[in-house]
């Protein structure tokens, strides 16, 4: 049968049922959604003298559920305007609709009655054949059909994302004896491709495969911290980052969840699981008993593990819970000897080797918590899932984890790390000894460009299934035609070549844009075309601050606007050689990043990207040709009878306040993306992707653009107008004086500077503008006060 789906019915408006019909949206889908009308009136709908049957009423808890859905932060939806695609209703009202939907996905609450009661309303009215899924994480799915017919089961099974939606890569997957085998194909297809998941297919057990492993790994956290006298601050440092996990490291994603959340969570595990040998982990210490009963559950109560508050000069600060006396007290600054040695390891994998290697309390909280994961894990199979590499992808796009526990276990070495688990008691199952027997020495290896697991059953390795058409920037250093310290050309295939590049920060200094133009240059000569992008975790953060920074303090302005006119040079690279470019964005893609995206000839986007011009945060204007591509996009899309000022405002304030698009989809309302530019839901097959619309603008006959000299700008006449805006804005308090000045530098450029009357120059005309204004503005001390609150905070100065 040949599905297609069109029209989502999603059953229950909580926090989850509500995102995940914002996430249909996002992907195009018409969305239905439903709850429970309620029995009673609230006293504002009798004084308004509503009945129980207006549909207002009927439609309150649907309604205010899914306005405080749309309020959340981080959002979930793409774009305010897709907000349309989703209507509302009521189980009484609307159900008989779902016999229109092609997929009707249950969300209510995590009880069996009331969800059985739900199927028999559905069982009523879908069609035949008919997708439905149930998204809980509690349930057994395979009880969840019993009684319904035999075409309700065929079509039936578990569909488990994570809080947010949008956001977490990881769709458990969960058939039941009865479902349909091509009906589990087409999820895991349909998740991959259009909702941009990371799809696992998974066994019928309690809490599936992500909250089963990575719950069990949060608690072992708490029990190696109890163990090793460590506090919330120390735990939550050696818990982030440097071990490739969120910045909310431990207790701070506690307190995002929700306490109560974690305690529900573990509570049932061990109910349910009576036979697993690590099954005392879910017994939750006193400690969080205690929380609980307090309810410091987190966010949602104000306090958790941390708590805002105020200090005596009226200033926020956050303050950390002593679980001893359950006091909040100041943050106490963490540092270990262990992860002093790491900050020069930029490679994660390398890193694991001296955390677990550590000689103070660092390493061995390190090796007792890394230890007890593997064991864990490794005791998994064959209970939740016979393959290794699903463990690990949904750890991965669960908790957002770089690494999962077997690909920790390879980085730390598998042998090295038996050897130190039977010293510790850990003593891994036997399926890892016979692995090691055979002579296979680790979990996951590269053949042909391709990664490999090894399979317990045959003891050999196999690809991954379903990662087949991904390109994996990792798995072909065979393929790597150039490098140098901080970047690299990677060959596609096919007549592709990618460009990437690894600085901190994914910043653009001088090596890399080195690199930018080697791999334009081998393009030209040998290529097709060129890919620029990368698989990290964001695009980039801008320009090499320090080094503007330091040029700018000693008064070097020859260094600086050399620079200015390197970068302006290889970006307009892009926009023209002889061969088509395209530029893949993804997450933060900031300053410089975005000018590059700009000059693309085709951008391939990620749909989370988070891309602005942000320069004036840092007292400066986008000298990159970014203030010059977004006044030439406005004159080129002008037509006769345009108010032309209009559409260069919007452009102007959009640098002027440093706004950054929230998504793909809103950097396209901003100008930012064109319309022909494409978004990749599933950052994963961004690469990919790109590499085929570079193949397709090479196999259509790309011809090299010719640059610009018919900009029309509208000089005096233009800088009246914005800095009178401007002017108000400051007689308001909304800018500064040096906000001011930024923004006469920006107008300056997007009218073509001293011209007196509206005209056309040509893109380097504008180029020379913006490096004179850019120049300029780092001889200013507020700027420079600027540039170092970034550069020692992290901090933005409005100064």
């Amino acid at each position: 049968m040949k599905r297609s789906i069109r029209k989502v019915a999603v059953l229950g408006s909580g926090v989850m049922g509500s995102a995940i019909a914002c996430h249909f949206a996002n992907i195009g889908c018409q969305v239905m959604l439903l709850d429970i009308a309620p029995k009673e009136l609230t006293d504002e709908e009798k004084a308004k003298g509503l009945t129980p049957e207006s549909k207002v009423v009927k439609n309150r808890i649907v309604q205010g559920s899914f306005d405080r859905s749309i309020k959340s932060n981080p959002g979930p939806i793409y774009s305010k305007k897709f907000i349309s695609r989703i209507t509302l209703g009521n189980f009484e009202d609307d159900m008989p609709k779902i016999k229109d939907y092609d997929w009707i996905l249950e969300v209510v609450v995590e009880n069996l009655d009331i969800k059985k009661k739900v199927y028999e309303q559905v069982e009523k009215f879908r069609k035949p054949g008919t997708l439905v899924t149930s998204n809980t994480s509690g349930i057994p799915i395979h009880l969840m059909a019993e009684g319904r017919s035999e075409d309700f089961k065929k079509n039936f099974a578990g569909t488990h994302f994570f809080n947010p939606p949008r956001y977490l890569k990881l769709f458990e997957i969960i058939p039941t004896p009865h479902t349909d085998p091509e009906v589990v194909k087409f999820l895991m297809h349909y998740g991959d491709l259009y909702l941009g998941k990371t799809t696992v297919l998974c066994k019928d057990t309690p809490a599936f495969i992500g909250n089963r492993v990575g719950v069990w790994g949060l608690l072992k956290v708490i029990d190696a911290m109890r163990k090793f006298d460590l506090n919330v601050d120390e735990i939550d440092k050696l818990t982030g980052p440097v071990i490739g996990r969120p910045k909310s490291a431990t207790f701070r994603t506690s307190d995002l969840v929700g306490l109560d959340t974690l305690v529900k969570v573990a509570n049932n595990l061990r109910a349910a699981l009576p036979n697993d040998e690590g099954r005392k982990m879910f017994k939750l210490p006193e400690i969080v008993n205690q929380l609980e009963k307090n309810k410091w559950l987190g966010d949602k109560t104000g306090q958790g593990f941390y708590k805002k508050s105020k200090n005596a000069k009226g200033e926020t600060e956050i303050l950390t819970l002593d679980l001893k006396s359950l006091e909040y007290k100041p943050k106490a600054k963490a540092k270990f000897a262990t992860l002093e040695t790491t900050k020069t390891i930029d490679n994660l994998k390398d890193r694991f080797k001296v955390l677990l290697a550590g000689k103070d309390k660092a390493g061995d909280f390190y090796r007792d918590a890394f230890y007890g994961l593997f064991q864990y894990a490794s005791n998994r199979i064959p209970e939740i899932a016979d393959e290794l590499y699903k463990i690990d992808d949904a750890i991965c796009a669960g908790f957002g984890w770089e690494l999962g526990p077997f690909e920790t276990w390879d980085a730390v070495g598998v042998e090295k790390a038996i050897q130190g688990m039977e010293a510790s008691g850990y003593k891994p199952a036997q399926w890892v000894y016979d692995m090691i027997t055979s002579g296979s020495k680790s979990f996951y290896k590269v053949e042909g460009g391709k990664r490999q697991y090894y399979d317990i059953l045959s003891k050999a390795y196999k690809n991954i299934p379903g990662k087949e058409e991904f390109i994996i920037l990792e798995n072909l250093s065979n393929n790597i035609v150039w490098k140098n310290a901080e970047s690299k050309v990677t060959d596609l295939g096919d007549g592709v070549i990618d460009f990437s590049w690894h600085s901190k920060s994914y910043t653009l200094g001088s090596s890399v844009i080195e690199g930018l133009n080697k791999a334009i240059d081998l393009a030209e000569k040998d290529f097709k075309g060129l890919v620029v992008g990368h698989q990290g975790a964001d695009f980039s953060l801008g320009a090499n601050l320090g080094l503007v920074f330091m040029f700018a303090i000693e008064q070097e302005y020859d260094e600086i606007d050399f620079m200015v006119r390197q970068f302006q040079n290889s970006v307009m690279r892009i926009r023209y050689s002889s061969v088509p470019v395209v530029v893949a964005p993804h997450g933060r893609t900031l300053g410089g990043g975005c000018e590059m995206t700009l000059h693309s000839d085709l951008a391939q986007a990620a749909a989370e990207t988070y891309i602005g011009l942000v320069e004036v945060g840092v007292g400066l204007i986008p000298g990159g040709g970014g203030t010059k591509e977004l006044t030439k996009r406005v004159s080129d899309a002008l037509e006769e009878g345009d108010v032309e000022l209009n559409a260069l405002q919007n452009a102007f304030m959009n640098i002027a306040t440093a706004k950054v698009a929230l998504s793909a989809e809103e950097a396209r309302e901003m100008g930012i993306l064109r319309t022909k530019d494409r978004i990749s839901v599933n950052k994963d097959r961004q690469i990919l992707d790109a590499k085929a619309a570079v193949i397709e603008l090479a196999d259509a006959g790309y011809t090299m653009p010719v640059q610009a000299r018919n900009i029309k700008v509208q000089g005096r006449t233009g800088m009246a107008l914005f800095m009178a805006g401007v002017q108000g804005m400051r007689m308001g308090n909304y800018i500064s004086d040096h906000d001011m000045k930024i923004a006469r530098w920006i107008a300056n450029v997007m009218c073509g500077g001293d011209l007196s009357y509206p005209q056309e120059v040509s893109e380097q005309y504008l180029l020379d503008l913006e490096r004179e204004a850019f120049v300029s503005l780092t001889g200013e001390k507020k700027t420079l006060e600027r540039i170092q609150s970034i550069l020692t905070g992290g901090k933005p100065l409005r100064n």
